[in-house]
C-alpha cells in the first residue's frame, strides 16, 4: 500500500501547475460493484435500459444486465490475441436504438492489422456489419496496439492508436500508427475540417501525431479532447489535442537510430520546437495512465468537470482539474482508488452521471459503479 501523502507529493511535482504543496483532497466516492468474474475489461458501452457492454481483451463481449453476466454470441474468432492487444475499446452508436451498432477496435490476424469493426446487436448475439476501417499497424507481440474510440461533440469519431513500438511510426503522416484519427463513424472515411486533408504524404484521417501509445480519449463539454496516454519508464501524459499540431514523441531519433530508443523525451521540444507540450505528466515516474473522462453533473459538486483518469501500474485513479483554457489547475487522488481495486483500464461517464471503471488483473475482473458519497 503506497503512502497516500507521498504520491501525493510526486504528483504535484510532477504537475506543470505552479503548486507548491499538496493538493486538497477528492470528495467522497461510493463504490458498487456491478460484475464480476471479467478478464481483462477494456471498455464500457452503454444501452438502452441500463445495460452494459464490456469487451475483454481475449477476445470476449460481456453483456451487464442487472446485476447479472452474460456472453454475447459473436465471431471474434480472427482477433489476435497477443500482449497488449486483443479485442479493445468500444463505442457505441448514437443511433443504437434504431440500429443496434456498436464498433470495437481490436488487433486482427490474417491479415495483421489493427482495425475498427462495426456490429449489430440483436438480444444476445451480435453479427459483424463492416470493417470500418483497417491496415492500421500492428506489433505481432500486441505491444502498443493502442487502441481507444471516442465520440466527439460533432458525432466525429476519434481514434487514439498506438505506435506499435516501432521507431519510425509516430512521425510518419502516411502511418495512422501513434496518432489520433478523426473519421465518419458510418464511412471510416476522413471528415471535413480534417487538418491534413490534400496534404502530401499524410493521411487525411489524422488529427494529430507524434503519440506514443494513446490509451484514453475524453471530450469536455464544451468540445476539447484531451487524451491519456503511456510513457516508457516516465512521462505518462495528459495532452490537450490540437488539429495538426505535432506532439513530439520521436524513438528514431529524426530517422537517424533503427532502434525504438525509449530514452527520448516524450515530447521532444528540442527536434520539434512546435511539439505540444503536454497538460500533465507523471514526470520521473510511470503510472501507465490509461482512460479518461470527464465527471458530469451537478451530482458531483466541486468535482463535476474534473477529469477521471486511471492508472493500470499505479493502480488509482486521479481527478485533475483544468481550467477553461485546458490549463492544470489542481490533481487530486480518491483515497477509495488509491491501490485499492488493482490495475484500473476503462473509466466511462455513463448517461446517468456515474463513473463506470474495470479492473484489469486477468483473473476474476470487476466492473464497478462510482457515485458521490
Amino acid at each position: 500500500m503506497r503512502v497516500l501523502a507521498a504520491v501525493l507529493l510526486l504528483l504535484v511535482t510532477a504537475c506543470s501547475s505552479a503548486e507548491t504543496s499538496a493538493p486538497p483532497p477528492a470528495g467522497k466516492f461510493k463504490v458498487e460493484q456491478l460484475a464480476a468474474g471479467l478478464e481483462h475489461g477494456w471498455d464500457v458501452g452503454f444501452l438502452p435500459g441500463g445495460r452494459l457492454l464490456v469487451p475483454q481483451r481475449p477476445g470476449r463481449l460481456a453483456l451487464v444486465s442487472g446485476g447479472s453476466v452474460s456472453t454475447v454470441d459473436a465471431d471474434f474468432g480472427d482477433v489476435l490475441v497477443a500482449g497488449e492487444g486483443g479485442l479493445m475499446g468500444l463505442v457505441v452508436h448514437p443511433d443504437f436504438a434504431s440500429t443496434g451498432e456498436f464498433t470495437t477496435c481490436q488487433t486482427h490476424r490474417d491479415p495483421d492489422d489493427v482495425r475498427l469493426v462495426t456490429w449489430k446487436l440483436d438480444g444476445t448475439r451480435a453479427t459483424r456489419v463492416r470493417d470500418l476501417l483497417t491496415g492500421l499497424p500492428v506489433n505481432p507481440s500486441g505491444r502498443h496496439s493502442g487502441c481507444r474510440p471516442a465520440l466527439a461533440a460533432d458525432g466525429a469519431l476519434l481514434v487514439g492508436t498506438g505506435d506499435t513500438a516501432r521507431p519510425s511510426i509516430s512521425q510518419d503522416r502516411r502511418s495512422l500508427g501513434g496518432k489520433v484519427l478523426r473519421i465518419d463513424l458510418r464511412t471510416g472515411k476522413p471528415l471535413p475540417g480534417n487538418p491534413f486533408l490534400g496534404s502530401p504524404n499524410t493521411d487525411p484521417r489524422i488529427l494529430s501525431y507524434g503519440h506514443r501509445n494513446v490509451q484514453g480519449v475524453a471530450v469536455r463539454a464544451d468540445g476539447q479532447v484531451f487524451t491519456a496516454e503511456h510513457g516508457p519508464s516516465f512521462d505518462d501524459e495528459v495532452n490537450l489535442i490540437k488539429p495538426g499540431a505535432n506532439y513530439g514523441w520521436d524513438p528514431s531519433k529524426g530517422g537517424t537510430s533503427p532502434d525504438y530508443d525509449e530514452s527520448v523525451p516524450m515530447t521532444d521540444t528540442t527536434r520539434f520546437p512546435d511539439a505540444v507540450p503536454a497538460v500533465w505528466s507523471t514526470g520521473k515516474i510511470t503510472e501507465a495512465i490509461c482512460a479518461a473522462d470527464f465527471l458530469r453533473g451537478k451530482q458531483w459538486g466541486a468535482m463535476e468537470g474534473k477529469l477521471a483518469v486511471v492508472a493500470l501500474k499505479g493502480q488509482k485513479m486521479l481527478l485533475l482539474g483544468l481550467d477553461p483554457a485546458g490549463v492544470l489547475v489542481d490533481v487530486t487522488l480518491p483515497p477509495e482508488f488509491d491501490d485499492k481495486f488493482g490495475r484500473l483500464r476503462a473509466v466511462r461517464t455513463g448517461p446517468d452521471g456515474a463513473l463506470y471503471v474495470t479492473t484489469s488483473d486477468g483473473t476474476d475482473d470487476k466492473l464497478l459503479k462510482v457515485t458521490p458519497a
